[in-house]
């Protein structure tokens, strides 16, 4: 196992010790998209001690936790599986659900709550952009992956290298993780204002588990699974030659 420590990237931190996204989650440090940032440098944009967020790390690498799931050996058919299963399962249930509670907050507090248009406007824009990317990684992007796996050798892709499409997913990725940090900034940290009915309530919950799922999800993809299948692919490639 790597050495991880402040130059090592946000993202290989929670791959090597999955634990350790609770403290990034409570610090707001993104360790999906921004996940290729050495830790020190992604402590100072949040302007955070990097010495002191360490100390939070190795507090929880230290307890023990069976629930973490070591997706760096596994295989990358069983990750592939537990993406699709976990979560883009809970987007297709979610997505509709959360809907159709913003439309119908904003319906009942739009004209009191000027945010709440923009916010809808920002989670459909995101709603329209997932289902689209679950489907090509759903029907081109994970079986190539498990073929290029299961393979002695380097299958003959219609795209190329799994890099290609693996490059557009990350860049879709990367567009999701902006709207959730529109989401946040609208709704000032998923404050509940006051006055708020339960269906706001519940509207403001759910788009605060959305992105920790999210977050949980682009990780898995951009910080294991491509990084895994694109150095298999490479390394058969240079020993065919």
């Amino acid at each position: 196992m790597t050495q991880t420590n402040l130059s090592s990237s946000v993202g290989s931190w929670v791959a090597q010790h999955p634990q350790t996204s609770r403290v990034f989650e409570s610090l707001n440090i993104d360790y999906c998209c921004g996940g290729g940032k050495p830790l020190a440098q992604a402590c100072l944009d949040r302007k955070l001690d990097p010495h002191q967020v360490l100390e939070k790390i190795e507090q929880v690498i230290h307890q023990i936790d069976d629930t973490t799931q070591d997706w760096l050996t596994a295989s990358l058919s069983d990750l592939s599986d537990h993406i699709e299963q976990t979560h883009h399962a809970y987007l297709k249930t979610e997505l509709p659900r959360l809907n159709g509670l913003i439309a119908k907050v904003v319906n009942a507090h739009g004209a009191t709550h000027e945010e709440l248009p923009q916010i809808q406007q920002v989670f459909t824009n995101l709603h329209q952009e997932l289902e689209p990317h679950m489907f090509k990684e759903e029907m081109v992007l994970f079986p190539a992956i498990r073929q290029l796996e299961q393979s002695q050798e380097n299958p003959s892709f219609v795209f190329g290298t799994v890099a290609n499409p693996i490059r557009a997913m990350e860049q879709e990725h990367d567009n999701a993780g902006d709207g959730l940090a529109q989401i946040r900034e609208l709704t000032q940290e998923y404050a509940v204002p006051k006055g708020a009915c339960n269906t706001y309530r519940a509207m403001l919950d759910g788009l605060r588990e959305l992105e920790l799922d999210m977050h949980q999800h682009i990780h898995k993809e951009n910080n294991v699974l491509f990084p895994r299948a694109i150095e298999l692919e490479e390394s058969r490639a240079v020993a065919a030659k």
